[in-house]
């Protein structure tokens, strides 16, 4: 059960992130945006993110303070601050805004997977691959409103989406309060001198975490960029689409990775969470390797092709985190997830700034320069030995 009320929360609280995507025409009308300044927008909530990873990871803060608490109280913020952004009257105060709800999420993501963490003990692949199988169905989530919206399926206002989705919010935080800690984390007071003072720095000092994050980071130089491409590839492989039906392949192809993790997470319970990320790996870096040489399918092959890329490449997400959060002390298991995930973070978004201008220079090439991530990451991955995957974390 735990597991579950974690997941549903994890689902609610993110949907934060995601909210604006799908009422940015309303927002360009409303408040006179040029295509120019809806960068800002939808890149301030990412640097608020970034941000706040950044602080929770390196002061502990997730490891200092009862991380149900913390969690409930973004939660609880960040729904304040996206339901003022009706409200906003400008760009300049909708950018403040999302900064905001962004540092409210890295209370959310993050810490979301220390608790699920210490209620999985032993079993934290199972547990993480629900939570990341949900931010994946949350991410997929915009495309899916856009395609209903271009079909004219549905009639809602815009307003009432953005509070419906602080709403959620506020009820996955209130789900995560009544849950509270893991007994086995309620119980654990870190002595002094176990490496709190550095936050989630500290677990550098551990060789498996510098091999499960490492892995982690190359993967994240292939993921969100692949996400962005897929509208774009499906465009190229198949000309001729509606708005409506791009969005709707797009939505598709993202959400299919949702399930995929959880499958993934029981494969994990029997393999071992290094064996299914390392299988991952190998599978989206000979999707990169091939996709040049398959661009020419016909629609149908492409569309399957595209299914299974995207689903390789997010299955062995939460893998890496369970492998990461197994080669720390509990004491600071919370700070090192976080400033992973910061650091992850950054080079997702440096990935996108560099590699998206150049599709339409060099096109489906383009692929290759996503596969240092998974061949990164596969080097990485080799030096985390098969008994520390099978190992239990010392505390």
């Amino acid at each position: 059960m735990p597991i579950l009320i974690l997941a549903i929360a994890e689902l609610f609280g993110t949907a934060l992130w995601f909210t604006p995507n799908a009422v940015l025409p309303e927002l360009m009308a409303l408040w006179s945006l040029a295509p120019a300044d809806l960068g800002w927008l939808t890149g301030a909530v990412q640097g608020g993110f970034l941000l706040g990873t950044l602080i929770i990871g390196i002061s502990g803060l997730a490891d200092r303070l009862d991380a149900s608490r913390l969690f409930a109280a973004c939660c609880l913020v960040g729904a304040l601050s996206n339901a003022l952004l009706p409200m906003a009257g400008g760009l300049e105060m909708a950018v403040t805004l999302r900064v905001i709800t962004g540092l409210c999420l890295a209370g959310i993501y993050p810490v979301g997977m220390k608790l699920m963490v210490g209620w999985t003990p032993g079993r934290s692949g199972v547990g993480l691959a629900w939570l990341v199988g949900m931010l994946v169905l949350g991410t997929a989530l915009p495309h899916g409103l856009r395609a209903l919206g271009a079909l004219e399926a549905v009639s809602l206002s815009w307003q009432g989406g953005v509070w419906s989705a602080s709403l959620l919010a506020i009820l996955g935080g209130a789900m995560v309060w009544q849950l509270g800690e893991a007994p086995r984390q309620a119980s654990t007071s870190p002595s002094p001198g176990s490496g709190l003072r550095l936050g989630g720095l500290s677990a550098f000092r551990i060789a498996h975490f510098r091999h499960a994050a490492g892995a982690y980071f190359g993967h994240m130089w292939e993921l969100y960029t692949l996400w962005a491409l897929l509208p774009l590839m499906l465009a190229a492989g198949w000309p001729g689409l509606s708005t409506a039906e791009l969005a709707l392949g797009a939505f598709a192809l993202i959400a299919v990775g949702g399930p995929c993790c959880w499958v993934g997470g029981a494969v994990s319970a029997r393999l071992g969470s290094r064996r299914v990320a390392t299988f991952a790996l190998a599978g989206s870096g000979l999707c990169c390797a091939l996709y040049p040489l398959l661009s020419a399918l016909p629609a149908a092959g492409l569309i399957v092709f595209f299914a299974l890329w995207s689903a390789l490449a997010v299955v062995d997400s939460p893998q890496f985190s369970a492998l990461s959060a197994k080669a720390c002390p509990s004491s600071i298991v919370g700070s090192a997830l976080t400033l992973q995930n910061a650091i992850g973070f950054a080079i997702s978004m440096l990935s996108l700034l560099l590699l998206i201008p150049l599709w339409q220079a060099i096109g489906p090439w383009l692929s290759w320069l996503l596969l240092p991530g998974p061949l990164l990451g596969l080097w990485c991955l080799h030096g985390y030995t098969r008994s520390q995957d099978a190992a239990p974390t010392s505390s």
